[in-house]
């Protein structure tokens, strides 16, 4: 199944922006949630000192946060309310070193399966540069497909 084009209903874009405010990690590296469509999401991450390695530019691990959370984000606003995923893989490439600024992350779903769910993601700096472009893999935790019982 491909993803949705288009807006979000108002009643599920309200529920995933809900669940943004439930995620303390995304809160302790002061990422925020730009914008959302279906199978879509805009993050941004401000470039802060306590983020940066020791040769002055942000860590990678951060930026690999703002992905992993940018891509999450796309994906459930195309699942049910009942429905969990969690991240299987996560590749990045770094492009170019981040150091000031803000960078934002635009998260897609290129296709959703009935177990697995692929989405890319690119990172951009502050001047529009591309600065890391990833692809990731989820795994639903809840199957959408009832299954006979046996007994």
């Amino acid at each position: 199944m491909s993803p949705a084009k288009g807006s979000l209903g108002r009643e599920q874009e309200k529920r995933v922006r809900q669940a943004f405010t439930r995620v303390p990690f995304a809160r302790l590296l002061g990422i925020k949630l730009e914008s959302l469509g279906a199978g879509t999401a805009v993050l941004t991450l401000t470039l802060k000192e306590n983020l940066k390695q020791n040769s002055g530019v942000v860590h990678g691990g951060a930026i690999a946060s703002l992905v992993d959370t940018a891509t999450a984000f796309a994906i459930l606003t195309l699942l049910g309310e009942d429905q969990q995923v969690t991240t299987v893989d996560l590749t990045i490439s770094y492009l170019r070193p981040l150091s000031s600024g803000r960078a934002r992350a635009t998260a897609r779903v290129r296709k959703a399966g009935r177990r697995l769910i692929t989405v890319s993601a690119d990172v951009y700096a502050r001047d529009g540069n591309l600065a890391a472009t990833a692809l990731s893999t989820y795994i639903r935790l809840s199957d959408p497909t009832p299954r006979p019982t046996v007994e």
